[in-house]
């Protein structure tokens, strides 16, 4: 019995990293996963049969999630594949840094776009179906620097800050469909993308966290799962920082 059985969820950018390994988690726990992807139709199909490997139901949508139409069609899509949708994860984001003074207004609009205006797209999409079932569960993935804040990601801060401020109304306009909406805040987590940085900063900031180490994509996938499931019946509104300690 996996904890997610039965449950139907769409997860945005989940093409590698945290959103690939939530993809993963979640077909291991029983789920049935629609993503999305923007261009490479052969790179979805690699990776669909790679997550389906151990037998579990997952297929790729073309989408743009920063389009609002996209996003409706996406819903629709998946609910004539799959008849109902019961888990939303917004995860799909970018980052353009730059300290403010040199930051370009299309750097700005690119990192709104992508990382907050999709949550809205796609919760607004999803919404119908999971008000007509009275149930569901809608997960946006925020950042510590979100809550914190972070020279030289003004954009990227404002987005994530943005998706926490989402999450709580949401939580709010919902809560009485018993739709739950709540955020996960990942800190210094290691994939692909730091292991281009230089080792000694990357050892500095493990030096840093109470737990002395980064984290992996597994341990955001987990705290996913968690809220995911029926196990967090009685959890919304909340933002869980997956962080090892940093933010407290």
């Amino acid at each position: 019995m996996g904890l997610l059985d039965g449950k139907v969820a769409i997860i945005t950018g989940a093409s590698r990293g945290i959103g690939k390994e939530i993809a993963k988690e979640f077909i291991k726990q029983g789920a049935t996963v629609a993503f999305t992807y923007l261009s490479s139709d052969e790179k979805a199909r690699a990776l669909e049969a790679e997550l389906a490997a151990d037998g579990g139901s997952i297929k790729g949508f073309k989408s743009n999630a920063s389009d609002f139409d996209s996003a409706q069609k996406l819903a629709d899509e998946v609910m004539e594949a799959f008849g109902q949708i019961d888990i939303l994860v917004n995860n799909a984001g970018i980052t353009r840094d730059n300290l403010l003074m040199r930051m370009t207004e299309a750097h700005w609009d690119e990192v709104m776009n992508v990382n907050l205006k999709s949550a809205f797209n796609l919760t607004k999409a999803v919404m119908r179906p999971m008000l007509k079932a009275r149930k569901g569960s809608i997960i946006n993935m925020s950042s510590v620097v979100g809550v914190s804040g972070n020279a030289g990601q003004s954009n990227y801060a404002a987005s994530k800050a943005g998706m926490i401020g989402f999450t709580k109304s949401i939580a709010q306009e919902l809560g009485s469909r018993n739709i739950r909406c709540n955020a996960i805040a990942p800190g210094f987590i290691e994939t692909e993308m730091t292991a281009a940085l230089d080792e000694k900063v990357v050892q500095g900031w493990r030096d840093s966290i109470p737990l002395k180490r980064g984290g992996t994509p597994a341990d955001v996938a987990n705290a996913t799962v968690f809220l995911a499931s029926d196990m967090s019946g009685y959890i919304t509104g909340q933002t869980l920082n997956v962080c090892g300690g940093m933010l407290m």
